[in-house]
């Protein structure tokens, strides 16, 4: 059980603001903020490289925090400042051929499908959207029957940016299995919010952030990359961090992971973002999953009752993102008066997930998204507000 009292004491935010915008970026911790700011100061005090040697154990841990974190090795992981970085890092390493072909789900993220489209027009690699099931979550039977000896990726979004369906990811790591295919995981909604095992799952790759359901500060990431995929993929790009030149006409990439990383990088933020993975670990990832499941469904609950509201999420198990459109009220509009009672939410709109959103000829959505350390009184003050009367 979470003790939310306990959560909110080391929350300085909470006291200014009634959080639902954590699928955005979460509030830190005192102990996290205190990891940067700390750095930060003594960077100034005594130099950048000074301070990053003092700091080295605590910067080595991070890569064991974020094994336990995720179920690896701590070779398998590489950290990076943002999940873009990371994706990226990891679907333009994958040496596509013609003919090649990438299957992939209804809700993916825009930029994940800008990718796709640009390899298809560099390689002539063929994309494929695998329809959704009854629950609107991708179907498993349609990804099997789909599937190919020319599939060279299977790529999901574990938890769409604009809803609250959790993509049945263990399910398709057996379908990629079963073809011999990559699997790209995109879970940058899901690791902090729910347990992500990817032994259980199956992937060979992972990209995440640290500035949503796991509280880190913002420009930091994480990559997973399974020891056994590495001489399937070809880095991107190599610097002196990522690979060893070793004779004038010779070089050595780093023999796991960090082959994909640089060597510059925000000391502070990845010290921030090993604290935060370590708080998570503490609070319990189970524990953390059922506080935010049964507060989404509290919410989802009391906006169904509100006259004209419907919430739009899908999925046979929905996480602790809630979706919802308010008749005749745009989302704009209503982001803004709650902003106004000191109450952060989003707005999803169809660009960022456009196949999904045009198939529910939805333009907008409103996004609150809850985490532990939020309250029931903070929802009834949401739903309190948006049931309040136009003048």
């Amino acid at each position: 059980m979470i003790d939310v009292a306990k959560a909110r004491e080391a929350t300085p935010g909470v006291g200014n603001v009634a959080h639902f915008n954590n699928a955005g970026a979460s509030l830190p911790s005192q102990g996290v903020l205190s990891a940067v700011v700390d750095h930060l100061l003594l960077e100034a005090d005594i130099g950048g490289y000074e301070a990053a040697a003092r700091a080295a154990d605590r910067l080595a841990a991070v890569y064991s925090s974020a094994a336990r974190l995720l179920n690896c090795s701590p070779d398998e992981i590489a950290l990076v400042d943002s999940a873009t970085r990371a994706w990226d890092l990891a679907f333009y390493a994958i040496p596509w051929r013609r003919g090649d072909r990438i299957l992939t789900s209804k809700a993916e993220y825009a930029s994940n499908f800008i990718a796709y489209l640009q390899v298809a027009e560099r390689h002539g690699v063929r994309v494929d959207v695998v329809p959704n099931d009854g629950l609107g979550q991708i179907s498993v039977d349609a990804l099997r029957d789909m599937a190919d000896e020319r599939v060279r990726l299977i790529s999901l979004t574990h938890v769409p940016t604009n809803g609250g369906l959790v993509n049945p990811a263990a399910e398709v790591g057996k379908v990629a299995a079963e073809v011999g295919a990559l699997y790209l995981l995109d879970a940058c909604q899901s690791v902090g919010q729910l347990p992500v095992d990817v032994a259980r799952i199956g992937c060979d790759l992972l990209s995440t952030t640290g500035r949503k359901y796991l509280r880190a500060p913002r420009g930091t990431g994480l990559l997973y990359v399974r020891r056994s995929a590495l001489d399937r993929l070809d880095p991107p790009f190599l610097d002196l961090h990522a690979a060893r030149w070793v004779a004038p006409g010779h070089y050595e990439v780093q023999p796991g992971a960090r082959r994909f990383e640089s060597w510059e990088y925000g000391v502070a933020a990845r010290l921030g973002l090993g604290g935060a993975i370590d708080e998570a670990l503490a609070w319990g990832l189970d524990d953390i999953r059922d506080r935010v499941y049964a507060l989404a469904d509290h919410l989802r609950e009391r906006l169904s009752d509100l006259p004209g509201c419907q919430v739009r999420d899908q999925g046979a198990e929905r996480c602790g993102i809630v979706t919802f459109t308010l008749d005749g009220r745009p989302a704009d509009e209503l982001k803004a008066r709650l902003t106004a009672r000191s109450i952060n939410v989003n707005v999803s709109r169809a660009p960022s997930t456009l196949l999904d959103m045009t198939d529910r000829g939805l333009g907008e959505l409103v996004r609150a998204s809850v985490h532990y350390y939020n309250t029931e009184e903070e929802v009834a003050r949401l739903c309190a507000v948006l049931g309040e009367p136009i003048y």
